[in-house]
């Protein structure tokens, strides 16, 4: 089977001899007539035109009635958690497969992060697993929600929508408000996702994303969040661009702030890709087609999206029956030259996070063991 997968890959991306990335940018709109109409204008740093132009294609895409433009997604999930609020002795609910981003941006705030099992066909935060922990080691008491473990605080949920396939955010928006949690979506991958025809990111209070190198539409950097809350949204901004007060010539800041705000450079090179979203895909999901027809015959399962859901296939994903034959796959292809990656190791089993609490972890060990990624970019058209 691997070989004939190396073959359909090389087939696929025309590429006889040369190393297949697993998700490569593709710039082939009008990237280098903004970039040069950015140096040009020399507003280079956090305040120009393509900013504001940015923020209004996020709102558009998403549906959102605020976007707010960050240095990248990392720094987008923090500042939306301390934007609720979430400090030191906080606790926030995540899952455990996940990149590491997500468990270092609620660290950032003070916090730690409780780790939950996911879904093994979403492979985002399961709404049940959730609802067994806040019901069997949670105390909720006046509207606050308490682990009795720790005797912490659980201050906010953040699931994350994995390899750009949207989880059960209906059902986990359920779970949020019967406990009166707050909810931030990781969206960091699911930029053009949906669940029941609502993009990803939209659900809770706030959203974020991200526009690293590796992702659907990339600016190098970036990242936004997003939210219909009008307080939350006018903060977002004021506290990304140092908490400074509006003046014509004067630096005054009323809070602590942070430098987060996008640069109009990256801005510049982000809208010329979000042009692109559609076509890119459209192109993506024809390849995801591809990979589906192609392991239908096999013994491994290629990861669809799941009922009512649409998904932006950032990294398709293959499951193995088991982890010696997911290892050697993972040799075979890199050694011809076809990039393969598994999953992240789960966050619980990283040094700095082995003393968080989780609750039980089947089904994201099981996955983490026996999942990989496979080439996922479009194709540079001549």
């Amino acid at each position: 089977m691997t070989e004939d997968f190396i073959q359909f890959v090389r087939d696929y991306y025309k590429s006889p001899d040369e190393l297949i990335p697993l998700h490569a940018p593709v710039f082939r709109g009008k990237e280098i007539e903004y970039v040069t109409d950015t140096i040009r204008s020399t507003f280079v740093s956090s305040v120009g035109a393509y900013v504001d132009r940015f923020e209004v294609m996020m709102k558009s895409i998403t549906g959102a009635k605020y976007a707010i433009a960050t240095v990248n997604g990392t720094a987008a999930l923090h500042i939306a958690l301390h934007s609720l609020g979430v400090g030191s002795g906080d606790e926030v609910i995540t899952q455990a497969l996940s990149f590491i981003a997500t468990a270092n941006a609620i660290r950032y705030t003070g916090a730690d992060p409780v780790f939950i099992d996911i879904d093994s066909d979403s492979m985002s935060l399961s709404p049940m697993a959730l609802l067994a922990f806040l019901e069997s080691e949670c105390e909720f008491k006046d509207r606050i929600v308490t682990n009795k473990r720790t005797g912490k605080r659980i201050k906010a949920i953040v699931p994350m929508h994995t390899f750009g396939n949207p989880g059960r955010i209906e059902e986990i928006c359920k779970v949020a408000n019967q406990f009166r949690l707050d909810l931030v979506e990781d969206s960091a991958e699911s930029l053009g996702s949906y669940v029941n025809g609502k993009h990803t990111g939209s659900f809770g209070r706030l959203g974020v994303f991200s526009f690293n190198g590796n992702k659907t539409v990339t600016c190098g950097g970036g990242g936004a969040v997003v939210t219909d809350d009008e307080n939350l949204g006018k903060r977002l901004k004021h506290i990304t661009t140092t908490a400074k007060v509006p003046h014509p010539w004067e630096y005054s800041h009323d809070e602590l702030g942070f430098n987060y705000r996008m640069p109009n450079l990256n801005a510049a090179l982000a809208c010329a890709q979000l042009e692109q979203l559609d076509d890119f895909l459209n192109e993506k999901r024809s390849l995801s087609m591809k990979y589906l027809d192609f392991f239908e015959n096999t013994k491994v399962t290629f990861k669809k999206e799941i009922k009512n859901s649409v998904s932006n296939y950032w990294l398709n994903t293959i499951e193995f029956q088991s982890k010696s034959d997911r290892d050697k796959f993972l040799a075979e292809t890199n050694g011809a030259k076809v990039m393969t990656r598994p999953a992240w190791n789960p966050l619980n089993t990283l040094p700095m996070y082995q003393n968080c609490v989780s609750g039980s972890l089947k089904n994201t060990n099981h996955i983490a063991d026996r999942l990989a990624n496979i080439p996922s970019g479009v194709k540079w058209k001549e």
